[in-house]
């Protein structure tokens, strides 16, 4: 799996299977991208918001591997609306990890997580703001990809109305039992890779019986069946671990979910809840 990669708009070449950061302690991150790349992982995805930079740059920089081998992606925090708030941040980025360059560089969400289910407004000055910051650090030879996260079809194309270049990924939720399979195809449709974050709904889709019936019959682990799923519908997957052996297990995907069964899982009704993660705005939560 880990010699399979899709080829941005620009021409950037990304690994297809990455390891997601989230909620992974910034004392811990170092040994955690160690580890993952030891196994084969040459795409490492954290964020401002995560506050494991540090970390991750430090398991980057450490690791053993030539740095133009890896692909190292961050975001800018959600909150950041203006060009001065995501230049800095993009700056400080880069000198809290240790790196000359980012492989890539994405707007973490439209809108701030306090606002988020609960506002209407969709940050519409604000976004093409930090995209323009984006654009500048681009240009600059400061980043070599740029997107989006958590973006809709219409804050991309209100982005679209002022931005000198395309965003390259829209980094998504994207699960079974959650594929808006509308937002994935505008995007592909517009040559904008998909990332589907929380492959595995965070662990929810674990106490799906239906899912894990269709996980044996193909002789896998649900995770696997699930990453596999997003692996299927041309997305970029970001399963998040810090266990070493769940790392390994994740990237054996030498099988194929038939056509019949993605149908299904596509379809698949949507689970009524995160558990305790349900706090989470992405998940539906309120900050």
């Amino acid at each position: 799996m880990f010699d399979r990669s899709i080829v941005l708009n620009n021409g950037v070449k990304i690994p297809q299977l990455g390891l997601g950061t989230w909620l992974i302690d910034d004392n811990k991150a170092a040994d955690v991208v160690k580890a993952a790349v030891k196994i084969g992982y040459r795409h490492i995805d954290t964020a401002q918001a995560y506050g494991n930079e540090r970390g991750v740059g430090e398991g980057v920089r450490t690791c053993g591997i030539p740095r133009e081998e890896l692909f190292v992606v961050s975001k800018v925090a959600a909150e950041h609306k203006t060009y001065e708030e995501a230049m800095a941040g993009i700056n400080e980025t880069l000198e809290k990890m240790g790196l000359d360059c980012l492989d890539m560089m994405i707007i973490h969400s439209p809108q701030p997580w306090a606002k988020v289910n609960q506002s209407e407004d969709r940050y519409v000055e604000g976004n093409r703001a930090a995209w323009k910051a984006l654009e500048d650090a681009y240009t600059a030879g400061k980043l070599r990809a740029i997107g989006v996260s958590n973006f809709q079809i219409e804050d991309i194309e209100s982005l679209l109305e002022t931005a000198k270049i395309k965003p390259m990924v829209n980094q998504i939720l994207l699960h079974i039992s959650n594929t808006p399979i509308e937002l994935v195809e505008y995007c592909q449709k517009n040559g904008i890779a998909v990332e589907a974050y929380s492959p595995i709904a965070h662990g929810e889709i674990l106490n799906q019986p239906e899912i894990t019936a269709i996980a044996m019959k193909y002789g896998v682990s649900v995770p696997q069946l699930c990453i596999k799923y997003t692996i299927q519908l041309g997305a970029i997957s970001l399963p998040k671990t810090s266990n070493p052996e769940h790392m390994k297990s994740n990237a054996q995907l030498d099988f194929e979910i038939s056509a019949e069964d993605m149908e299904l899982l596509k379809n698949f009704k949507k689970i009524q809840s995160y558990g305790d993660s349900g706090v989470f705005p992405v998940y539906g939560g309120k900050m």
